[in-house]
């Protein structure tokens, strides 16, 4: 995609302004708009950010805090890899959830192992059985940042003018694997704390460009990963059951006792695990009480909206 000289490549997001790539090198502007890490913006004569670029793909999820808000994590993303160490019985309803956030954004998922190194090797092959049930039509790969190997098949995605965007849990391992694949430091890392849990050393959402081409987006852990509006998202990351379901007797069919019904037979047959149906009816319901909140929300707004109308066409009424 071509841009004109005005157009830069958001990298990083501040407080009411924003850091821009452009040939001189980084460079801090105010910006008037909300922008994203990935956006394309468009300056103003007094250089300040005006506008961006109609985006081509957009990673939402819904802001923390309770409100019926959405936040964009990143724009202009080719590529959603979502990070996950390679383990048995990892926590798949985390990892489901951010590859319905991937499939939602318009880009394309990609399912990146991390820590295989550490994962005994009698848990290898077990392990990815489970990722790769966990991720129809989705590449796994495994991964570890100290044999360049490994990388080839994530590395491979990246050319120029592509965008590879990683979420995950903290300590998942992303930034340890773009330091890896742009062969430096320029990330901060950390070690795993002794709970297991991952320690917070991404502070915020940063492009960096890749020597050669191309250019990766880091992301702070994801501790929530609300979705809103994320339906077609949802119906791509649980695809197996989606088509399972297009055989079930009922067009309504709950899977949940019904005759005929093609899930539960799957889950009799052992070709589905039923924890992966739990998590999918969870993910369901979720969209559909966020789907009522953003209506009301929207219903409210438009409430205040024909009073303030109301208001200044008849000044005299409270």
């Amino acid at each position: 995609m071509s841009h004109d000289q005005t157009a830069h490549r958001v990298v990083r997001v501040e407080r009411k302004a924003c850091v821009l790539l452009t040939p001189a090198g980084p460079r801090t502007v105010p910006t008037l708009v909300p922008v994203a890490v990935g956006d394309w913006a468009l300056l103003d004569a007094a250089g300040q950010v005006a506008a961006v670029e109609p985006r081509s793909t957009e990673i939402r999820r819904l802001a923390t805090g309770g409100q019926a808000v959405e936040q964009v994590l990143a724009a202009n993303v080719d590529v959603v890899a979502v990070c996950a160490p390679l383990e048995r019985d990892a926590r798949f309803g985390r990892i489901e959830r951010l590859l319905a956030l991937a499939w939602a954004s318009g880009a394309q998922p990609l399912l990146v192992a991390t820590k295989s190194d550490l994962c005994d090797p009698a848990d290898m092959g077990p392990a990815l059985a489970q990722f790769a049930a966990a991720a129809p039509g989705v590449e796994v790969v495994p991964v570890t940042v100290t044999d360049p190997d490994t990388l080839d098949p994530v590395r491979a995605q990246l050319v120029p003018d592509r965008t590879l965007v990683a979420v995950g849990a903290s300590g998942a391992g992303k930034s340890s694997l773009i330091n890896a694949l742009i062969g430096g430091a320029a990330l901060a890392t950390g070690e795993v704390r002794q709970d297991g849990k991952g320690r917070h050393t991404t502070a915020w959402r940063e492009l960096v460009e890749v020597p050669g081409g191309g250019y990766l987006i880091d992301t702070p852990g994801l501790r929530a990963v609300g979705l809103t509006d994320a339906a077609d998202g949802v119906d791509s990351a649980y695809a197996d059951i989606t088509e399972l379901a297009a055989g079930c007797r009922f067009s309504d069919c709950r899977h949940d006792g019904e005759p005929g019904c093609a899930v539960r037979a799957a889950i009799d047959a052992g070709e589905l695990d039923e924890g992966r149906l739990v998590r999918h009816r969870k993910l369901q319901r979720e969209l559909a009480y966020q789907a009522r909140r953003f209506d009301a929300r929207a219903q409210s707004e438009q409430r205040k909206m024909w009073a303030k109308l109301s208001r200044t066409a008849n000044p005299s009424r409270p």
